[in-house]
Formats: structure tokens, sequence, C-alpha cells
């Protein structure tokens, strides 16, 4: 099978596309032809290995040394289920799915991947493409975990800070579903996007700093790393959380003024659970919620993807296709 092999770490280049052996579902396991794929910020941090110098070490040690561990990125899929292992209850062969590998090696950047019947795979909503379905298990899930980690409420005053990413564009969709003031943040050129998807107000930080106009929120959420919890907290209400989704431990000031005042600091990592993505699939059938695919690309032009994704400028999701028709 085909699929984009990571060589080394280092600039998009070191992105292959070569053949390699196709998998075998064990017992428990899905082979799935994957249809859609993505390319989000976290492969290209894999890729560069572009982590602090504190966590270099146990980087190191979880995703290799001197090249990846795992050198076939991408961590959400779209696909059809081609094979089941003889213990496979759950789906069946021709069943349409959406799913993570977070927790499998990664891996969707290939045209098959094996995942255990157990693990974060879903079934498509039927009113979605492979291409929008693939978006899902990861930057839908990512803004989910953390709205709830924030415990959001209705009523609240939410703020999202990087409103036109992948995980922005679904933190503002989701936190309207839970009834919040949403205000979104993001550059001029995104900002009719971020009231196409809801925001009662959008921020265009080109133009102003939220945390300087005097409004405050219960949820400052940062979408995509960008802002530090010493320079939003004059902005966060007593007892407010400021969720932060590249922190892979709280900066240990924020952690500090968490454990002395009423204000929450929560970061870290949002590992996709099939409970999860079976909610996100409801919120897409009853219409409360769709992707936003920026640009497609084929597998071929992964490279490309990277380049692009690295900009920092997209709009909602970057989807690698790995067939030029797709059905729904």
């Amino acid at each position: 099978m085909k699929a984009i092999v990571a060589t080394s770490y280092g600039s998009p280049e070191v992105l292959q596309l070569q053949e390699v052996e196709k998998p075998t579902p064990k017992d428990n396991e899905l082979l799935i032809k994957v249809r859609a794929t993505t390319v989000n910020a976290g492969d290209c941090r894999m890729r560069s290995f572009d982590v602090p110098p504190l966590f270099w070490l146990p980087a190191r040690i979880m995703l290799g040394f001197t090249k990846p561990k795992y050198p076939i990125f991408g961590m959400e899929l779209a696909g059809e289920v081609e094979a089941i292992g003889k213990d496979v209850k759950r789906f069946k062969v021709g069943d349409q799915v959406f799913a993570s590998t977070f927790a499998a090696n990664f891996g969707a950047h290939a045209e098959y991947k094996c995942l255990p019947e157990d693990g974060a795979v879903v079934t498509k909503p039927q009113q979605m493409s492979y291409e929008e379905a693939a978006t899902l298990s990861i930057g839908a899930n990512t803004a989910l975990f953390f709205l709830k980690a924030g415990h959001i409420q209705p009523g609240q005053k939410v703020l999202i800070y990087g409103a036109a990413g992948s995980v922005g564009t679904f933190a503002v969709q989701l936190a309207k579903y839970f009834g919040a003031e949403v205000t979104g943040v993001c550059s001029t050129r995104n900002v009719a996007l971020v009231k196409s998807l809801g925001a009662d107000q959008v921020v265009d930080y080109t133009q102003e700093d939220f945390t300087k106009n005097g409004e405050t929120y219960d949820i400052i959420f940062d979408a995509v790393g960008k802002t530090t919890f010493s320079h939003c907290q004059s902005a966060l209400k007593k007892n407010g959380y400021y969720l932060h989704t590249v922190m892979v431990l709280p900066e240990l000031r924020g952690l500090w003024y968490s454990l002395i005042t009423d204000k929450k600091v929560i970061g870290g990592t949002a590992i996709p659970r099939r409970e999860a993505l079976d909610f996100l699939k409801e919120l897409v059938e009853l219409g409360r919620l769709k992707p936003v695919i920026d640009r497609c690309y084929p597998l071929e032009q992964m490279v490309e993807a990277h380049r692009y994704v690295e900009t920092g400028h997209k709009k909602g999701n970057v989807v690698i296709t790995l067939e030029q028709n797709h059905v729904k």
C-alpha cells in the first residue's frame, strides 16, 4: 500500500511517498480503507520535533531518538471497513466510519489502517462526506474535551482565541450549543467566517487586544497556543478557567496562580474517546456541528499540505484525500 513515511525529523521534505506492507487485522481489529485524513499542527510538530527544551528527553523517548518511531503520521481518518477480525462484533465489512489513530501509533497517512473495535471508532454520519468526517476525531474532540474541562454552562461568557482554526471553529459551534455567549478572536480576514459559525462578538487581534477592552470571561480557551495565562488573567472572571491546547503541562506561573486563587489553568492532551465521538456524531446529525475545510490535497501532495499548515493561516481543517471520487 502507499503511505507517507517520515524518514527523519525536519522540514516537510522528509516526508516521502513509499510502498509499505498492508496491515492485517488482529482478532479484535478492523482493517479500514482510508478515504480521507487530515494534516494538523500536531503532525507538523511531530515531524519537525518542535517541543520545549524541558520536554525534549521525554518526547524523544516517546517518539524516537534519531528518527520517528512511528514514521507514518496522521491522527484522524474516515474510511470504509474492508475486513474484520474474528472477534469483532460492533462493525461489519462495508461500514463507513471515522476514527482517531492517536492511541494506535498514528498511521492515518496511508491507504489502510488497522484499529481495535473498542477504540475511538464510530460509524460516519450519513450526510457527511469522508472529507468532512475525517476532521471530527481530533479537532472537534479537542474542542469538546476542553470546554467540558472548563465546566461550560449556559449563559457564561466564553472567549475562543484562534477561532478560525480547526479546534477553534468547532469550539465556537460547541460553545453556542452549550448555551454560552461566545466571543471569537481571529485575524481580519477570518472575521466573517467566525461570525457565520455563530459567534456573538468577534475581536480582530490585529486591531485590538481583548485583554484591554474591559470585558471579562468565564472561560478563555486558547485553541492555538498563542497566549499565556499571565497575559490573559486580567480578562478572566473569578472562578474562571483558562484552557490551553498546546501546554503539555500548565506553565508554572499559571499552575501556581490556580493553586492560590479561584482561577484555574487547564492544559494537556485531549485523548479521543468513543463516547465523545458518538456525541459529536449526534450533533452533526442534528445539524448543530459542521466542519470548516480550507483546502484538500491528494496524498501525493503531503509535503505541500504540511507547508501550508505551518504557515499558521489555515481556516478550519486541511484534508488529505486518497481517492479522486468519494461517495457520501
